[in-house]
This record gives C-alpha cells, structure tokens and sequence, in this order.
C-alpha cells in the first residue's frame, strides 16, 4: 500500500504541474480554466459578467436600492434623535417631568423611525431574494444549453462529475453570493456614505479621526483578498477533481470490484480527499481571519475616538449627546466593513466558481452550419466517401484516404481490428468530427452544406453502450420519433423483438425506467435501442456492435426484423461477429486507418487474406 500511495502521489504530483487536476485525475481540457496555483485570471470581469445576469431585473433592483436608502436614512435618523434626548436629560434646568415627557415623546418617534425601517429591509430582502433566484435560473439555462451546443469532441474529454460540479457546487455557490453577500455589499456601501455624512455633520475632527483609520483597513484587506482569492479559486478546482473521481468511481463499481481494486480506489480518493481539505483549510483560514483583524481594527479606531470625544466634552468644546450618537456611528461606520470581511469566504467561494462556470459558457461551441446549407426536402440516403483522411488530434492521422460508396438498401459492414477507424468513419458521417480532407456526400450533396440537424434526424443509430431515459417504456422507444403513435411505437419493439420481453415487465409499455434502465439486462436496453431506431423514418441506418449484448438466438430474431427496415435504407453495420454481416452487399476490412480489403462475404474469402483469416479462426479481432 506505502507504495502504492507513493506512486499516486508522484501522479497527482505531475498532474498539478501540469495544470490537469481541475478536469478530474490528469484528465479533461477544462483544467485548464484554472492554473497550477489556481489564481483566478480576471476578477473583475467575472463580477462583471455576473452582475450582467443581475442586471436584466432592473426595475426590481431600483426598488431594492430605494428600500436600501430608506432602511439606511431610518437607522441614521433614528440614531440622531438619541443627541437632544440624551442633551435633555443632562440639562439640569429641566424638571423630571419635562424630561419624562420629552423622553416618551422622542421613543415614539423613534419607533416610528424604526419600524419604517424594518418594512425597507423585509422589502429590499425579499425583491433581492426574487432576483437573485432569477439570475441563477438564467445562469443554469445558459449553461446548460451551452453544454448542449458543444461538440462531442468536448464530452469526450470531460468527466461528468466534474461537469456536474459546475452546475451544483459552482452555481449554488453563486447564488449564495447573490442571496447574501450582494446586497450587504452594497447596503454596506449606502450605510458607509450615509453614516460619514452624520459623522461629518456631527463633529469634523473626530471624523478626520476616524478616517485615518480607512488606509490601514484598506492594507490589511487587500493583503488577506490576495491570498483568500487564490486558495478558493484552488479549493474550487480540487472540488471537481473528487468530484470527477466519485462520480467514475461509482459508476464503474462492479469493475473496481471484480479486480479487487477496492483498497486502491480509496487510496486514489484520499489522496484527492487531502488535497482538497488543505484547500480548504487554506482558503477558510484566510477567508476567516478578515473580520477578527478588521474587528480588532475598528475597535482601536472606537477607542481613541470615543478617549478623544471624551476629553473634548470636558473641556466644554462638545455635548454629551453629541459624543454618544458620534460613538453610535463610529462603530456603525466600521460594521459594514466587519460584515463585508466576514462574507469574503463566500465572495471568492463564488468568484472562483463563476470564473469556471464562465469558463466553460466560453468553450467554443459546434461549428455554426454553413451560410450556403441547404435543407433538400428528402433525402434517399446515397453515401459517398471520397478519399478521407481524419485525425483527432493534429499530426496524427486516424483515417488514410477511404473512399467507398452505398446505395439505398445496400448493407455496408466494417471489420477490422480495434482502434482501426470502423466507429470513426460513422462519427464522421454525423459530423461529430468533421474531416480533415476529402468528402462526404449524401444524395449527391457535401454533408458540409446540410444543417447538423437536419442531416442527424436522417440518420438513426444503435450504439454498443446503450442510454435510456427516465420515462416510461414507450417513451424510451418514442425518442426515435417523437410523433410516432402508440401502435406505431409496438410495431418498432416488435421488429426489435422485444415487444415479448416488454409485456412481461410490471406495467408493460407503461414501465418506469430509471438509472439509465437499471431494472433491464443489458440485452433488454439494446433491445429498446434498437426500437428507437426501428421506428424512425431515417433513411441512413448505423449499427455499431447493435447485436453485441443480445444472445445468439435473440440476435437472428432481430435481424429478420432489421432486414425488413434495412430493406430501404442505407445501412453501415460494425461487427466484431462475422457472421452478422455475411449477407452484407458489400464488407471492408479496415486495418490501421485504411481499407485493406473490399468485396462481399464470397469474393473477401476467395481472396484468402486478412477476412479470411478472420473468418477462419486463423486470425483473431484485437
């Protein structure tokens, strides 16, 4: 184990440096939101692009600022009125009777002050509270539909949890700011102004006392600012790095299992854990000091002005009342700053995590359709590749020069090695990726010049790794074509042969499907994924592995049915089972990026080659 840890910690060691923790354990390109000592890269366009969305609400946030001046303007009056009380009540040429009269007179007008008061704080609380929530609504939306738009090169780099932690942690962090420290900020701002204008009117020289006092608040904030900024940005960073890795981990249980990796993964997990609680006790620890220092600040700054104020009164130069209410502000004056030190963990909490939210609103999103796309008004699904070439990452080429064609109704099939190009060259018919060079038409015209969308919807596929949504069992199969009818919808699990299994479960069609179809075996939800695609009109029909987690006997059963739709439509079929695609019109046999072989099932063994030896047992699919 000693070694283990040893060897996990030098990983996670190079993945720091390397600027990769933020993406999960050394993966993910959205790392690179963040640098290797997590300082966040401009503060102030993020507060920017954050109060943009607050913004959008501005008739509310006028009322909010009214209330803001009125709960201010009703503090401060009522504050003011304690100087002719108190100055009564010291005047001894007064009787008692004047004084109590006067005394019950002023408590009247000061709770009348304070209750005016009180209604502007509930008001502005609750219309903040409205548009806070507002702002965070629209942020999710933003982002959630930037996640939609990005391409899937994108999704395949990233982990979902980290994706998730964006959306929960990061978001809610946001809103925490919004609900809270916002509107202190800037009822802090108002009560600053207006407490500086009553100290100034009460007594000039004890306020210039006071101010003195500001450069020192300002050091002292800015010091500790710098280096809580950069430790949440960090601890926001290492939250999606464990984030990331619990979510792997939880989904690949039964494999951390069967190869009793179990001590390894929680090794992994602490040390992802440490990384993040000395994150955060950092961040807090910095985070927390703000109010003690400044607390302690303004406290120095109350006493000399109140020993001052003092010696002022006893030389006859200021009235007791006066100094009381000078006092009563001087340390209204330092609350706003108390306060705002104490929301600073929440501020760089938020900061840190709207820069990766924005961070990711920013990744460039899949490639707008071409200006001169056109939307044919059938397509009959006639595929042509001319000379290929496709790499996923620069320098490295994936696909070499394939060229190959198909008809209405043909059955195209790939065979090949893995990692030999066989699900690339259908990623690049949807236009997940586009090509590097050469052509892809479809009825004639460059998939470049047809709309995503609009080439997709004529495209229907069953992948190996099946996914299933919450929702009924019907609805499952409807997402293949969202008007089709209920009997339409039967008929599709029937050519899947999987109407059978479907009227055995609890509710039939009407079966609640959760956790990604936990319920099912694995062969049932490709059985309902290959519904889906049997009930769309697509005209291009792509299989990859469609039959691999399905039984022999289950397998011909589904194929006499999907030889019924493949009838009519052009269908590119990937199989590691040769014997699926020997009724293929045409099969390529694809080794390292390039077709080494072409013909049907007859003439591939004539040729005694590669597929050949597959088919023959002389040769294995690796």
């Amino acid at each position: 184990m000693a070694r283990t840890l040893e060897k996990l910690q030098k990983q996670y060691n190079r993945a720091v440096a390397s600027g990769k923790l933020g993406g999960g354990p050394g993966r993910g390109p959205m790392a690179a939101t963040n640098n290797a000592k997590g300082k966040p890269r401009n503060m102030r366009q993020t507060i920017g692009r954050i109060l943009g969305y607050v913004g959008g609400f501005r008739r509310r946030l006028v009322l909010v600022f009214l209330c803001m001046m009125l709960s201010t303007a009703a503090s401060l009056a009522g504050g003011y009125v304690l100087r002719p009380v108190i100055n009564n009540i010291a005047d001894p040429a007064a009787s008692a009777a004047d004084r109590l009269a006067y005394l019950g007179m002023m408590l009247g007008v000061m709770a009348l002050i304070y209750i005016v008061g009180v209604a502007g704080t509930w008001l502005q609380s609750k219309l903040m509270i409205g548009v806070s929530r507002n702002a965070i609504q629209n942020i999710r939306n933003d982002l959630f539909t930037k996640i939609e738009r990005l391409p899937l090169s994108f999704h395949d780099n990233e982990t979902t949890g980290e994706l998730m932690s964006r959306f929960t942690n990061d978001v809610d962090n946001i809103g925490m700011m919004l609900d809270q420290s916002l509107m202190s900020m800037v009822s802090g701002i108002i009560n600053l102004v207006g407490t500086l204008a009553m100290m100034i009117y009460t007594n000039i020289w004890l306020t210039l006392i006071t101010l003195v006092f500001i450069p020192i608040f300002a050091l002292g904030g800015r010091v500790i600012i710098s280096k809580s900024r950069k430790y949440y940005s960090a601890q926001q960073a290492a939250l999606g790095a464990a984030n990331g890795y619990i979510e792997e981990s939880v989904a690949g249980q039964k494999v951390v299992k069967v190869f009793n990796h179990e001590a390894d993964c929680v090794a992994e997990f602490d040390l992802l854990n440490g990384d993040l609680r000395g994150k955060q006790e950092k961040a807090m620890f910095f985070g927390g000091i703000m109010g003690p220092v400044m607390g302690n600040t303004t406290q120095i700054s109350y006493s000399l002005t109140a020993g001052i104020g003092g010696a002022l009164c006893a030389l006859g130069r200021f009235d007791v009342g006066g100094l009381a209410i000078f006092v009563n502000y001087a340390r209204q004056f330092s609350r706003p700053i108390n306060e705002l030190s104490q929301q600073m963990a929440t501020v760089f909490s938020a900061l840190a995590g709207a820069e990766r939210v924005f961070a990711l609103m920013d990744k460039e999103p899949e490639a707008a359709d071409a200006p001169d796309a056109r939307t044919p008004e059938k397509l009959e699904g006639h595929v042509v590749l001319d000379d290929v070439s496709f790499g996923y990452v620069p320098d490295k080429t994936v696909l070499k020069h394939i060229s190959l064609y198909a008809k209405p109704g043909q059955k195209i099939a790939f065979v090949g090695s893995t990692g030999a190009g066989k699900t690339t060259i259908t990623n690049l018919l949807n236009r997940f990726y586009d090509i590097d060079s050469g052509t892809i038409t479809v009825d004639g015209v460059d998939i470049k010049k047809l709309p995503r969308d609009y080439l997709r919807k004529n495209i229907a596929m069953v992948l190996q790794d099946t996914h299933l949504f919450t929702g009924t069992v019907m609805e499952n199969i409807r997402y293949g074509r969202l008007d089709a009818t209920d009997e339409e919808v039967v008929a599709a699990a029937k050519t899947a042969s999987a109407d059978s299994f479907i009227r055995r479960l609890s509710d039939g069609y009407d079966t609640m499907i959760e956790g990604d179809g936990a319920n099912l075996s694995q062969g049932q939800r490709q059985l309902l994924n290959i519904a889906r695609a049997a009930i769309s009109n697509a005209p291009i029909l792509v299989l990859d592995e469609a039959t691999s987690s399905v039984d022999t006997r289950t397998e011909r059963h589904i194929e006499k049915g999907m030889d019924k739709i493949m009838a009519t439509r052009t269908t590119f079929v990937i199989a590691h089972r040769l014997s699926t695609v020997r009724n293929a019109d045409a099969i390529m046999v694809l080794e390292n990026g390039e077709i080494i072989e072409r013909g049907d099932h007859d003439d591939l063994l004539a040729m005694k080659g590669r597929y050949y030896e597959l088919y023959t047992g002389k040769s294995e699919l690796t």
